[in-house]
C-alpha cells in the first residue's frame, strides 16, 4: 500500500436516492494503490449501491466520484478496473473457457490471458465443464478470473465469499490475499467481520447508508484492553466508570471490556476489590473488529433514534 500515492477511488459527499428512500447518504471512501480494503456493513447497508456507482453501472444522485483518476463508466477507467457486482452472469450451456473467450474478445483480451487467469482462480481443470455444472464455488471463482481477465490495477469484488461454504471460503481468501501480494488493488465489500480482518489493510463501515469509521484495520483495533469478570456485574461496571472515566467500560456478553492499559490490571483488580466486588477472570486481550463493529452501529442507530 502506497500512502503517499493519489487515491485509486476518491469519494465525497456520495448521495443515491430512489424515490423517497436513501440508499447511500454522504459517503466518503478512500482506496489507496496497492491496498485491499475492506467495505463492511450489513446487508442493506449501502455497499452493493455505491459499489455499482463506481463501476459506472448507476449514476449518483449528488457527490463527486473519481475512479482511477476519471470517471465511472469512462472507457479508459473501465479497461484498467475489473469488477463481480452481486452474482456473476454466464451463459449456462457454455463452459467456463468458453464463457471467458467471449468475454475476451469483447475486450479484445488476447486468448493466452484465459488460461492465465483461469490457473489463478484455480479453474483450469474444470475449465471445459458448462458453466451450469460448476458449484456455486466454482462459479465465484470464475467470476472472479473474469474480472481479471484486462490484468486490471484495480478489482472490485461485492460479497466475493457470500454463500460459499467453509473452504470455498478459504480458497477465495486465498485468492484475495494473493492479488494483493501482487501489488493490485483491492475493494471489496463483505459484511463478515473475520474476512475482512483477515484479509484486508483498511476497513470502511457503513450502516444504514452512512459511514462510521475508516481506518487501518489495526489501527481501528487499537491498544489492548482488559476483559474483566466480576460479580455484581453491573456494580462492577459503574465503580470502574467511575474511576476510569465515562465511555471506558462496556458490557459485552457477560463480561466487561475496559479501555485500559494491561499494566492497569493490578490497579483495576483493587479498585474493584476494596468495593467488595469478586473478581473471577481478569485478562488482557485484543479487541476485535467484530466488537469494534457493533459498538460504532450500534452509537450510529442511537444517534438517529436521539
Amino acid at each position: 500500500m502506497n500512502e503517499t500515492a493519489a487515491p485509486l477511488v476518491e469519494v465525497t459527499g456520495l448521495t443515491k436516492r430512489y424515490g423517497d428512500t436513501l440508499a447511500v447518504d454522504g459517503v466518503d471512501l478512500t482506496v489507496l494503490p496497492g491496498e485491499v480494503y475492506g467495505f463492511l456493513g450489513p446487508n442493506g447497508a449501502g455497499k452493493t449501491t455505491t459499489l455499482r456507482i463506481l463501476t459506472g453501472l448507476i449514476a449518483p444522485t449528488s457527490g463527486s466520484v473519481r475512479v482511477l483518476g476519471g470517471s465511472p463508466g469512462q472507457a479508459d477507467v473501465l479497461g484498467r478496473t475489473g469488477s463481480m457486482i452481486e452474482s456473476p452472469a454466464f451463459y449456462p450451456y457454455l463452459s467456463g473457457l468458453d464463457n471467458l473467450r467471449l468475454l475476451a474478445e469483447y475486450a479484445e483480451v488476447p486468448r493466452e490471458r484465459i488460461d492465465e487467469v483461469l490457473d489463478l482462480v484455480d479453474l483450469a481443470d474444470r475449465a471445459k465443464d458448462r458453466f451450469s455444472t460448476y458449484s456455486l464455488g466454482m462459479k465465484q471463482r470464475l467470476g472472479v478470473a473474469a474480472a481479471l481477465l484486462k490484468d486490471p490495477e484495480l478489482v472490485i469484488l461485492d460479497e466475493p465469499t457470500n454463500g460459499l461454504d467453509p473452504a470455498g471460503m478459504r480458497d477465495m481468501r486465498r485468492l484475495i490475499r494473493e492479488l494483493g501480494s501482487e501489488g493490485r488493488t483491492v475493494l471489496l465489500s463483505s459484511h463478515l467481520l473475520g474476512e475482512v480482518q483477515q484479509i484486508c489493510d483498511r476497513v470502511g463501515i457503513i450502516n444504514s447508508g452512512r459511514m462510521v469509521a475508516e481506518h487501518n484495520v489495526e489501527d481501528l483495533r487499537g491498544e489492548q484492553e482488559l476483559v474483566v469478570r466480576a460479580a455484581p456485574r453491573e456494580t462492577a461496571q459503574s465503580v470502574l466508570t467511575e474511576f476510569l472515566g465515562a465511555g471506558t467500560v462496556h458490557l459485552y456478553d457477560d463480561t466487561l471490556r475496559v479501555k485500559v492499559a494491561p499494566d492497569r490490571a493490578a490497579e483495576v483488580n483493587r479498585v474493584l476489590v476494596e468495593a467488595g466486588i469478586a473478581v473471577s477472570e481478569l485478562h488482557s486481550t485484543e479487541r476485535a473488529l467484530e466488537d469494534i463493529f457493533f459498538e460504532l452501529t450500534t452509537s450510529e442507530e442511537r444517534a438517529d433514534v436521539g
